[in-house]
C-alpha cells in the first residue's frame, strides 16, 4: 500500500490557466502537485487562436436588435451556431447574457479587464523565459477588418475604450494592411492593427513548455482523475492519482469546460455555459505568407500562421459539451476564408474541437470558494483564457498565499452571482 503524498496545494487542470497558477504558487515556496487526465495543452489551450489581446474591452454580447436575432435564428451563419436543444437548456444563461449587455456593464468589463490585459504580455513572457518558449512568439500584433462602413462604424467603443486604456492601433486601407501582409485580399472597407497585442505559433506547445518549466522547477504533474476530489475529516482536501493518493490543504480547480464536474457534487451552481468552437490547419497556396492573425469581423472567424500551417478558427457553437462535433461553421468559414488567404488543402483529415468556459459577465472566477475552507476557484476565462491565464495565475497565487493582490480581486468574485 503507498503512502499518502502530502502538499502544500494541488492544482486541477493543466490547461494554461491551471499551469501559470500552479508556476506562481511554486514560485512563492509552495510544494504543489498538478494534477490532470491527460499530458497538459492536450484540451482547450490546444485549440485557441493564441493570442494574448491588449485589446479585448467589449466581451461578447447579446444581439440589440431584432433583425440581429432573426438572422442567428436561421442558424445559417458563420459566427454562431446553434444546436436547438441545448439553446432551449441554455435560455436562463442567455437571458443573464442579455443582462450583462447593457453599455454599463459592458464598461465596467472594460476597466476590470484593462488591469489584466495590460499585464498579460508581460506575464507570458515572463514564464517563457523560464520555459524556453520565447521562440513561439510574435511581436507583429493582430488585424481586424470590417468589410462595409456600417460594421466598422459598430467598432466605436471599442476604439474608444482602446483610447482610454491605452492600447495601440492604426487605422488601416485595404492598400496599407496589403503592405503588411500582401497576401491578404482587399475585400474590405477597413481594418484596425492592434499592434501591443502578441501572438504564438502553438498555444498548445506554449502551454507544454509552461508545464514543463514547473516540472523542472520542483513542482509534481500528476495522471488523475479530478472527479476523486473529497475533503478529508481534518479539513484537508485529497485527489487519486497514478501515482496513489494525494492531499493538499488548498486545491484549485481550474479544469476549464471540466470545472462544475467537480463542483456541482459539492452544492455550487453558477450561470456557466460552455461555448464550443473549431479550427482547422490549411497549407497556403504556392509561396503566400501570413504574418499575423486577421480576423474577419462580419463573418466571426480568423486565420493565423502557427506551426502546423494557417489555422482558421470559427466563432460560437451553443451546443452539449459531448455532442458528436458538427463543424458546419468551419465548412462555411473555410469557403469565405478562401477569398480572403490563398488556403490550400487541409493539413488535418478531420478539425479539431474544443470546449470555451463561459460566464455571462464574460469574467472568470478567481478566488476562494464560498462554503468550503481551502477551496479555490479559478476557471470561466471564456475567450481570453490564452491571454489572461498567466496573470490570474499570479492574482491566484497571490490570494492562496494570504498576499495583498495586485488588483481588486472582488470583480472575479463567485460571490458576485
Amino acid at each position: 500500500m503507498s503512502v499518502e503524498q502530502k502538499y502544500d496545494v494541488i492544482v486541477l487542470g493543466a490547461g494554461i490557466v491551471g499551469v501559470s497558477a500552479a508556476n506562481h504558487l511554486l514560485r512563492k515556496g509552495k510544494r504543489v502537485a498538478l494534477v490532470d487526465r491527460r499530458e497538459a495543452g492536450e484540451e482547450t489551450s490546444h485549440g485557441n487562436l493564441g493570442v494574448i489581446e491588449r485589446d479585448g474591452f467589449v466581451p461578447i454580447t447579446f444581439p440589440t436588435n431584432l433583425s440581429a436575432i432573426l438572422k442567428y435564428a436561421l442558424n445559417r451563419e458563420t459566427e454562431m451556431h446553434f444546436h436547438l436543444g441545448a439553446l432551449i437548456k441554455m435560455l436562463p444563461w442567455l437571458w443573464s447574457l442579455k443582462k450583462a449587455s447593457s453599455p454599463e456593464r459592458i464598461k465596467k468589463f472594460a476597466e476590470t479587464i484593462s488591469v489584466v490585459e495590460a499585464k498579460a504580455v508581460g506575464a507570458h513572457r515572463d514564464l517563457a523565459r523560464g520555459a524556453g518558449a520565447e521562440h513561439f512568439f510574435r511581436d507583429t500584433g493582430w488585424v481586424r477588418f470590417f468589410r462595409t462602413e456600417k460594421s466598422f462604424a459598430g467598432l466605436k467603443d471599442h476604439l474608444e475604450f482602446s483610447d482610454t486604456y491605452g492600447a495601440p492601433y492604426e487605422i488601416l486601407t485595404a492598400q496599407e494592411l496589403q503592405e503588411i501582409e500582401p497576401h491578404i485580399a482587399p475585400v474590405f472597407h477597413r481594418a484596425i492593427w492592434w499592434k501591443d497585442t502578441q501572438s504564438v505559433a502553438s498555444p498548445g506547445n506554449v502551454t507544454k513548455a509552461y508545464a514543463a518549466l514547473f516540472s523542472n522547477s520542483g513542482g509534481e504533474f500528476l495522471i488523475g482523475d479530478a472527479k476523486s476530489l473529497k475533503q478529508n475529516d481534518d479539513g484537508t482536501w485529497s485527489v487519486e492519482t497514478e501515482a496513489g493518493q494525494i492531499s493538499a490543504k488548498d486545491v484549485v480547480v481550474a479544469l476549464g469546460p471540466w470545472s462544475m464536474d467537480i463542483l456541482k457534487p459539492l452544492g455550487y451552481s453558477f450561470p456557466f455555459a460552455i461555448k464550443r468552437g473549431y479550427h482547422q490547419h490549411f497549407a497556403p497556396r504556392g509561396n503566400k505568407t501570413l504574418s499575423r492573425p486577421i480576423v474577419d469581423s462580419d463573418f466571426g472567424y480568423a486565420v493565423s500562421p502557427m506551426d502546423q500551417g494557417i489555422r482558421l478558427t470559427t466563432g460560437i457553437e451553443f451546443a452539449d459539451r459531448e455532442a458528436p462535433p458538427s463543424p458546419v461553421q468551419l465548412e462555411r468559414a473555410t469557403k469565405i476564408a478562401r477569398e480572403v488567404f490563398p488556403l490550400g488543402e487541409a493539413v488535418e483529415d478531420e478539425p479539431w474541437k474544443g470546449q470555451r468556459p463561459c460566464f455571462p459577465d464574460s469574467l472568470p472566477i478567481v478566488g476562494p470558494a464560498p462554503r468550503h475552507k481551502g477551496l479555490w476557484l479559478d476557471f470561466g476565462h471564456g475567450h481570453v483564457g490564452f491571454t489572461i491565464g498567466p496573470i490570474t495565475g499570479q492574482l491566484m497565487a497571490e490570494m492562496v498565499c494570504g498576499e495583498e493582490p495586485f488588483t481588486d480581486p472582488s470583480p472575479y468574485s463567485a460571490t458576485r452571482f
